[in-house]
């Protein structure tokens, strides 16, 4: 049985009686843990800082319509059924950037739904009012309002309204308005923000930390009147796409050092640059025309191939990321995505993902020439190999490139051509970089991990199914991160 199951997908699941996969086992276990509450950490801590200005300002004013439920909404809004920001002075306000599809949202929900009671039963000198803010703007208003069936979702108990481009208003006299999520920096949610009862900004977490002490002392500290030293402003500049850009450099490097395509560039590389030591032999053969490429032409020729296979994945990605928002499944995506981690995962592991893109190398190969053939073309053929090394790495990158490019779909603005921006250049200077090194005999690093490419695959294999079980027991339980 277990035979037939290894010839047809090509998978060798006699790994699991090898020492070496549990050894990679326990070194994958450590290392996910430490990553993610580190990660988890650090991105709390820096996010939360990010687009904040020490000096103190009144925040930006806004109205929105709510789901107007009696007893909840309807206590808050004003004679035209809008709920307006400015209204409330006198109140230490929440406000709760969120959608029904995100599900760090829902930890900062479940957050704030635990801790309701217990500020509201304090004895305080000002009333706490919390309001979720739909962000997701293409997000139907009636899919806000609707709980999921699965538990995944809960209408909040609080305040709940949906912001549009239209939200802030900027000027009364002139009558302009602005973007809401662009004015209050949450472009990318979850954000969470504390306005003390003179309209100041007091507090901000963006729900992916794992630390929520300074944010709930800073509402107590509101709420006794307390708050004065806390007070910042917000940087207007959308800086938010600087973060998106970085982010996209960090994939390519995870892209680019996948370990289902990355023991063989070394040597793919080594055997261009090794040709040009027969030029002379190949131009008077009439087999090549010009001299041959030199590195840092293979190298950007090959990085132009990635962007080529990327580029077209990422517009097949973005289309169906505007489908999924519309149409309001971003929820059972994600469930997909962390299913297909741990499917690629096991697939890795067993070394079944070399099956998975061979059609793609296969049309490579028809096009491809060699110094045997009548007409030699290294520069197509690295163009080619490109294209093909970005199909062998997504395998293994798949479960993050993917939700990348359909969660820069869902932010608007420049997010997607800024965050494939970053993806690609990264990828270009890499290729580039690792071609120049290899000509100029620098090989140690990559032999080293050409050499620990083994257990680097199986270490990889082992935290994607790591990834996506956790991004499962998320789904189910928000309040894991609150």
């Amino acid at each position: 049985m277990f035979e037939s199951i290894e010839r047809r997908t090509g998978m060798n699941l006699r790994v699991f009686a090898e020492k070496q996969t549990w050894y990679a086992f326990l070194i994958s276990v450590i290392l996910f843990f430490v990553i993610a509450y580190s990660g988890l950490s650090v991105f709390g801590m820096t996010t939360s800082k990010f687009g904040v200005s020490d000096n103190a300002e009144i925040a930006p004013n806004f109205e929105m319509i709510s789901l107007n439920r009696t007893g909840i909404e309807s206590n808050y809004t004003n004679d035209t059924g809008w709920f307006e920001l400015e209204e409330h002075r006198g109140k230490v306000v929440i406000l709760d950037f969120m959608a029904h599809d995100c599900l760090a949202c829902h930890g900062v929900q479940a957050h704030l739904e635990e801790n309701m009671p217990i500020w509201n039963e304090m004895e305080t000198e000002y009333e706490l009012l919390i309001v979720a803010v739909g962000a997701w703007y293409d997000e139907p208003f009636s899919y806000l309002n609707q709980s999921d069936e699965d538990g995944g979702y809960h209408v909040p108990y609080y305040f709940t309204g949906k912001g549009s481009i239209e939200s802030v208003i900027v000027n009364e006299t002139t009558g302009e308005r602005g973007d809401l999520r662009e004015y209050y920096n949450a472009l990318t949610i979850p954000v969470v923000y504390v306005v003390d009862h003179e309209g100041y900004l007091i507090a901000k977490n963006t729900g992916t930390g794992l630390d929520w002490n300074d944010f709930d002392s800073a509402v107590v500290s509101a709420l006794n009147g307390d708050a004065e030293d806390l007070r910042f402003g917000l940087t207007k500049v959308d800086t938010s796409m600087i973060g998106i850009f970085t982010l996209g450099l960090l994939l390519s490097v995870l892209v680019y050092f996948s370990p289902c395509a990355f023991p063989v560039l070394p040597s793919f590389i080594t055997y261009y640059l090794s040709l040009g030591s027969r030029e002379e032999e190949l131009i008077e053969q009439g087999k090549l025309k010009g001299k041959m490429p030199k590195a840092w032409v293979i190298g950007l020729l090959s990085g132009i191939g990635m962007w080529t296979f990327f580029l077209f994945i990422g517009i097949i990605a973005v289309i169906m990321g505007e489908a999924f928002e519309q149409s309001g499944i971003i929820s059972q995506i994600a469930f997909a995505i962390a299913v297909l981690l741990v499917i690629l995962g096991f697939f890795m592991l067993t070394g079944g993902t070399a099956h998975l893109m061979g059609w793609v190398q296969k049309l490579i190969d028809k096009w491809s020439t060699t110094e045997n053939d009548e007409t030699f073309t290294p520069r197509r053929n690295m163009y080619l190999y490109g294209i093909g090394y970005a199909a062998a790495s997504i395998d293994c990158t798949a479960a993050a490139v993917l939700p990348f490019i359909i969660y820069l779909s869902t932010q608007g603005g420049n997010s997607v051509p800024v965050g494939l921006s970053g993806l690609m250049l990264g990828l270009l200077l890499l290729m580039i970089t690792v071609t120049v090194a290899v000509s100029l005999g620098r090989q140690v690093m990559i032999d080293f991990l050409r050499k620990a490419t083994g257990m680097i695959k199986m270490i990889g294999s082992w935290m994607m199914m790591f990834a996506g079980i956790g991004l499962l027991l998320l789904m189910s339980n928000p309040e894991l991160l609150s």
